[in-house]
């Protein structure tokens, strides 16, 4: 698939079919995620792949968001091995763990995967759940499957203000 295609046509699936996630697939997004460009090449992420019954129950307990997808990953970075920015104001553990995010949810499209960015939870209460070290802290959630019969695009998918209101030139 071209690239332009993945990035226009990818969806936020809310609706799966049982089917589970080929391992394959499972295992170039993973690697995809792995393939990232991190703060001085830190790699703090941390993904942990959610898919057995007592794993995703840890995920329905946080969320309503999982729409019945068999594998959630979670992405999750070390608050102790990020780049700090010379103004001291901020650190990469964020950024860098979206970049990976995004190219894991791009990565699933491109293989025939559907998947849903998740932030409708308490990541602390995630955490605590998943019993994750102290010094990991989650960023996100992101739902895998294969969309159920049905399940498309949101009314408001393609709807998309011009460039010109979200970009200035200088």
């Amino acid at each position: 698939m071209e690239f332009r295609e993945v990035v226009r046509d990818r969806y936020s699936c809310k609706k799966y079919s049982d089917k589970k996630v080929d391992r394959e697939q499972l295992a170039a997004i993973l690697k995809a995620g792995s393939l990232a460009p991190t703060a001085r090449n830190l790699q703090e992420q941390h993904i942990y792949v959610m898919e057995s019954e007592e794993a995703l129950a840890k995920i329905d307990a946080v969320t309503p968001c999982r729409y019945g997808a068999p594998t959630v990953l979670v992405v999750a970075f070390d608050r102790n091995n990020v780049f700090t920015y010379p103004s001291g104001k901020r650190d990469s553990g964020i950024e860098d763990a979206t970049i990976v995010a995004t190219h894991m949810v791009l990565s699933a499209y491109n293989e025939g995967v559907d998947g849903c960015w998740v932030n409708n939870f308490d990541p602390d209460q995630l955490k605590a759940e998943m019993g994750l070290p102290e010094n990991e802290e989650i960023l996100m959630i992101l739902d895998l499957g294969y969309a159920a019969e049905g399940a498309g695009p949101l009314p408001n998918h393609s709807k998309r203000k011009p460039v010109s209101e979200t970009v200035t030139w200088l």
